[in-house]
């Protein structure tokens, strides 16, 4: 029995030293799965790091080292290579390996400031200064009606204006202030000069930035996300924000209108008078069924209730689809037996009424 407690301690010992080993659980820390595809991943960091950056938790002692956590899991499981050897031996074969890092994923999604500054930032009420800041950037993103139903992210490039040490010094904070002048036995003068405090000198360097943007579903034309920090610099300030647009690429089949979207489609006569059955390709490749019975007339509409576009507050939403049918007519022509025909079968009454349809009023 002595024997059987020693081997069990002994094969406890393995696997809490195998789990010592293994390191950190970067697919535990980001909340997904193994088989987690790139946009997974970096959706996820993207939403755990606006809520565990340290700025929104300064209740907790740990939350630098959960940031940090959620940071090393993100570099690792964002990089195909280093993504391979985790997976083959965990933390401690990236560790092995030794590939490093140092990038600042959180900077490369929200810029290289804090986005919660004006949660967190001083009141000018309390008698602050108001440090100077340079100018915003605007930029318009065109993206696709696709990426918009489906999300993307969007890489990019940006060449920032970084202020560097130089030599010498410079007159910077310039102020006017009023400053009181002796003119003689009590005689005085108050006038307004510029003060300045001498700085050490800069320059101005560019640097290349990578930059990543993520195309939420459901975001709409006008809708913006900021960059902080990453617009233009100031001498003697903090550097603006670049902010970004959304646009919306025209589509050749969908037109969108809030979380609706709408499409017309051609029938031939025969179709809109016998019925039909058909396919619409949606914007993710799917398909949405259409069928009609009934006979179709020229502008006739019907709606896919929770085919529209995904609801940017609540994804689980969707809108409508309206599908408006256009009739082709045949471009022959009809001798007189056809036309006996046609009439037999339609057996309708001829009518020819001219009335205003532009002004609202219809056919009576």
């Amino acid at each position: 029995m002595n024997y059987l407690a020693i081997w069990k301690y002994f094969l406890f010992g393995l696997v809490f030293l195998d789990d010592c080993l293994a390191g950190r659980d970067f697919y535990g820390i980001l909340g997904v799965n193994k088989r987690a595809s790139t946009n997974e991943i970096k959706k996820a960091y993207r939403r755990m790091a606006k809520e565990m950056h340290p700025d929104k938790n300064q209740d907790d002692p740990d939350a630098n080292e959960k940031f940090q956590d959620l940071g090393a899991a993100y570099e690792t499981l964002s990089d195909p290579e280093k993504r391979k050897i985790y997976d083959k031996g965990g933390e401690e074969a990236l560790n092995r390996d030794a590939q490093g890092g140092g990038g600042d994923p959180f900077a490369s999604f929200f810029g290289g400031g804090s986005p919660f500054g004006d949660f967190f930032g001083f009141d000018n009420d309390q008698g602050e200064r108001e440090i100077p800041k340079g100018a915003d950037i605007t930029m318009d993103m065109w993206v696709s009606l696709e990426e918009l139903y489906v999300g993307n992210f969007v890489e990019m490039t940006h060449n920032k204006p970084v202020m560097k040490p130089a030599k010498g010094t410079r007159k910077c904070n310039c102020r006017q202030e009023m400053v009181t002048r002796s003119l003689g036995p009590g005689r005085f003068q108050m006038i307004q000069q510029q003060v300045c405090d001498d700085c050490p000198n800069v320059k101005f360097v560019t640097e290349e930035r990578h930059l990543e943007f993520e195309v939420e579903p459901g975001m709409m034309d006008g809708m913006e996300h900021k960059f902080v920090s990453e617009g233009e610099p100031h001498m003697d300030g903090e550097p603006g924000d670049l902010v970004l647009r959304i646009r919306t690429y025209p589509h050749q089949r969908f037109e969108r209108r809030g979380d609706d979207l709408y499409t017309n489609v051609t029938i031939s006569l025969m179709d809109a008078l016998t019925g039909f059955d058909m396919d619409v390709l949606h914007l993710d490749g799917h398909k949405v069924h259409v069928s009609r019975e009934k006979v179709t007339w020229p502008g006739a509409r019907i709606r896919k209730k929770g085919e529209g576009m995904p609801n940017y507050e609540n994804n689980n939403l969707f809108g409508t689809l309206y599908v408006t049918f256009d009739v082709e007519f045949p471009k022959g022509e009809l001798d007189t037996d056809q036309k006996k025909l046609v009439k037999d079968i339609l057996n309708q009454e001829s009518k020819t009424l001219a009335y205003n349809g532009l002004g609202g009023f219809k056919a009576s």
